[in-house]
């Protein structure tokens, strides 16, 4: 038997507690300032926001990111990246200098923008430390955006920002730099003479980039860096940093699984990493003053994405689709302005082996559900459902034989699909190359785009040479009523005078 006063506590070990001090004191977070356009994000946010901020400025940056990984896959060169992404970044998620803050409305400015880009980076980074690929991703879209800020930045500014990291960057004495100068000079490229730059000892895993170029000189595990490489050591020093941060943020993940209001956001942010679905609403696939009828859909259909293209081919040659077939077609009519009642007609007319009898019951119903005229839940407010986005057609794991939905990029063997490009006219060797290229690293979206490119080359040149469009205008396309809006007005710009004529 267990003694009871065994458990007692010596009154001489007590821990004594001072009732005058705050033993539950609420925690007192330092708010975070923002001295520079620049930001290692070394220190996560504290200050409340709304959830649709939440969500909207993490939808802002998904945006910048995306078009900066595709920029990447398209290998497009540094100048047309930079070109590409600069007018984004100013609707998206400007940034702007000290200099140009002079009112105290500026400064009020500044401070928000760069809080909206501090949060949302953190927000994104909850969104995609869950896996290896999502982290590596995120940390290569992350890093190349700092880049291209860094480089851009005003040169006090960015001179101050670096002064302010203390990183730990050894300055090589002038002795030691006399000692190995044959060294420096053989192992530096475009090195004119030692002695007029300032040279840095790091570890060599810092700078892997020089060391990948082969344009640093090593010795005993330490790599000599000019100043005028301090750009790769930055660089290195911003990506470890992240790499090692989305590790310890993948380990407090399950912390939130309990929370009902930001998970769902989170993981619907980690699934359009690259194609941005979000920022589609529902209308943008509308032409204004355009009348889109039943008779017009034929002749439309060459605006048509390559998903929607085949299900109007496969409609033409069979007078019938099969159930999602039907309904992926169906809400992109719906999308691009098709009426109800010429949408009726639409399938009415296509259905020739169908007597009316066999579609008023068979078809109509669902035709109808789909634009919110009959059934509840969704379909409540009379709006139906939205027009199928890239993300959510690419997910779709069940097309089967027989069945035309889907993604083609996807869904179709290599070889269909070269040929069902080939039988709407994409011909160009390097394009069909880079389109199986893309299709096998499964970048489908960036496939697409590159089709909507070169089909659309002379059209796109004009309105950037007669400035119709900026570069913002011709951002990734990711939602299949998007593709035919841009494809649509394209081909009526081009057939306008030019603004010189």
């Amino acid at each position: 038997m267990i003694r009871q006063d065994a458990h007692r506590i010596d009154p001489k070990r007590r821990t004594i507690i001072d009732p005058k001090k705050r033993q539950f004191a609420a925690p007192i977070y330092k708010q975070q300032d923002y001295p520079f356009r620049l930001n290692l994000y070394d220190t996560p946010p504290t200050a409340e926001i709304t959830l649709e901020q939440f969500e909207q400025w993490a939808i802002d940056r998904l945006k910048i990111l995306a078009e900066i990984e595709a920029c990447s896959y398209r290998n497009k060169s540094p100048a047309e990246t930079a070109s590409h992404i600069t007018p984004l970044l100013q609707k998206f998620l400007p940034l702007s200098s000290n200099t140009s803050s002079a009112t105290g409305a500026a400064d009020l400015r500044l401070k928000n923008e760069r809080q909206k880009d501090h949060y949302s980076h953190f927000i994104l980074r909850l969104a995609f430390s869950a896996t290896e690929d999502l982290r590596r991703r995120f940390a290569r879209a992350e890093t190349m955006l700092f880049r291209f800020r860094f480089q851009n930045d005003d040169s006090r500014e960015r001179r101050a920002f670096v002064e302010s990291l203390s990183l730990d960057w050894e300055p090589v004495s002038d002795e030691e730099r006399h000692e190995v100068n044959e060294s420096l000079a053989s192992s530096t490229p475009g090195l004119r003479r030692v002695d007029e730059e300032t040279w840095y000892k790091v570890d060599w895993e810092k700078v892997p980039e020089l060391i990948e170029r082969r344009n640093v000189f090593l010795k005993k595990g330490k790599a000599y860096v000019p100043g005028r490489e301090q750009l790769s050591m930055i660089m290195a020093e911003f990506t470890a940093r992240l790499e090692r941060s989305l590790e310890l943020t993948s380990r407090a993940l399950p912390r939130l699984d309990e929370d009902d209001r930001l998970t769902p956001i989170l993981n619907h942010l980690s699934k359009n990493f690259g194609s941005a679905d979000s920022v589609y609403t529902e209308g943008e696939g509308h032409v204004d003053g355009t009348a889109i009828t039943a008779s017009s859909i034929d002749s439309l259909s060459q605006h048509f994405p390559l998903c929607m293209r085949n299900l109007h081919t496969n409609l033409r040659k069979d007078n019938h689709l099969k159930h999602f077939g039907r309904l992926q077609y169906t809400l992109f009519l719906k999308g691009i302005g098709l009426s109800l009642e010429e949408c009726i007609l639409f399938w009415r007319q296509s259905f020739k082996g169908k007597t009316d009898d066999e579609f008023n019951s068979q078809y109509k119903y669902n035709i109808r559900h789909s634009y919110g005229d009959v059934g509840g839940d969704v379909n409540r407010r009379g709006r139906g459902y939205p027009p199928y986005s890239c993300q959510k057609i690419l997910q779709d794991n069940n097309v089967g034989v027989g069945q035309a939905h889907g993604c083609p990029y996807r869904h179709h063997s290599v070889d269909n699909l070269v040929g069902l490009l080939q039988s709407t006219g994409v011909h160009d060797k390097e394009v069909l190359r880079g389109v199986r290229e893309d299709v096998g690293k499964q970048r489908f979206h960036i496939a697409c785009n590159r089709v909507f490119e070169w089909s659309h080359k002379s059209e796109i040149k004009k309105v950037k040479e007669d400035g119709t469009w900026t570069q913002a205008d011709l951002d990734t396309i990711v939602h299949p009523n998007t593709y035919f809006k841009r494809s649509y007005l394209l081909k009526q710009l081009a057939k306008a005078p030019s603004r010189d004529t």
